[in-house]
């Protein structure tokens, strides 16, 4: 009899239970060691962990989200970002990309209380006339590139009375500026260093950005004499035709890579407002 218990007990524990109650009162030290028989049993199996093998352990790791977390509220995938994107917020360059939960915070509050100026672009869509074309032009030497703030245009006087035009998103009000300068040096997708007046009023962004997609000075810059202007690319195309820099003279990326192979270092700038 013990032996025919003993197969029962292997079954569902709450089955054999109520088998082992329901024996009849003249059973009772059966029905005991019934019971206690299979609590025993129960027991063992409860505590017994087959061990997990490395197969079975690729299983769940293969079906866990692969994002270790290397300090609070920072994931690799965060830290492997060396330096955060940016993006255009009313005409500035906010970060796109904050590497921590405390950034995010900070950044969504300054971008919200950013005044939204009244030249700023209401799309994203760049308006057709601002798109590059062959004009008449006069009165300028050939390879002279002139800028007029107020109809946001670039110009490269080229011989026979013509000009390369191109549009531009100029600084913005406050930021606005006239002279003549020269190229004196080009670079390709160059390094950002925001001026100090600009990292103070805008604290959130970084003392040097790499080159890249994701820098504001986009594919390429020329920079005009010891000043802080340039003309440069931009990752924010919908802006050209736009008064929304800090002074800089913004063209689309493929604009001022057009311009940069046509020009060199010596050329005169005119910029006109």
């Amino acid at each position: 009899m013990s032996h025919h218990f003993t197969r029962l007990a292997s079954g569902t524990f709450g089955v054999a239970l109520a088998i082992g109650l329901a024996l009849p009162a003249s059973a009772d030290g059966d029905r005991a060691w019934w019971i206690q028989t299979l609590r025993e049993h129960q027991s063992k199996a409860s505590t017994t962990v087959a061990p997990v093998t490395s197969t079975t352990q690729q299983r769940v790791a293969a079906t866990q989200p692969r994002v270790t977390v290397t300090a609070p509220g920072v994931s690799t995938v965060a830290t492997a970002q060396s330096a955060p994107r940016y993006r255009m917020v009313a005409g500035r360059v906010m970060p796109l990309d904050p590497t921590s939960a405390a950034e995010q915070r900070q950044v969504i509050h300054r971008a919200a209380t950013v005044p939204a100026s009244a030249n700023a672009p209401s799309s994203r869509q760049i308006d057709p006339q601002f798109l590059p074309t062959e004009v008449a032009f006069s009165g300028y030497a050939p390879g002279t590139i002139v800028i007029d703030t107020e109809e946001k245009y670039l110009y490269l006087a080229m011989p026979g009375g013509t000009a390369k035009r191109y549009g531009v998103g100029v600084g913005r009000p406050g930021f606005q500026w006239a002279g003549t300068h020269r190229i004196t040096s080009k670079r390709e997708w160059p390094g950002w260093t925001p001026p100090a007046q600009m990292r103070k009023r805008q604290p959130e962004l970084p003392a040097y950005m790499e080159g890249g997609p994701d820098n504001p000075l986009g594919a390429r810059a020329m920079y005009l004499g010891s000043t802080l202007y340039r003309i440069h690319g931009s990752n924010a195309p919908w802006t050209i035709g736009h008064e929304v820099s800090s002074g800089c003279i913004r063209m689309r990326n493929e604009d001022v890579m057009d311009l940069y192979a046509r020009v060199d270092v010596g050329t005169k700038v005119i910029v006109r407002r």
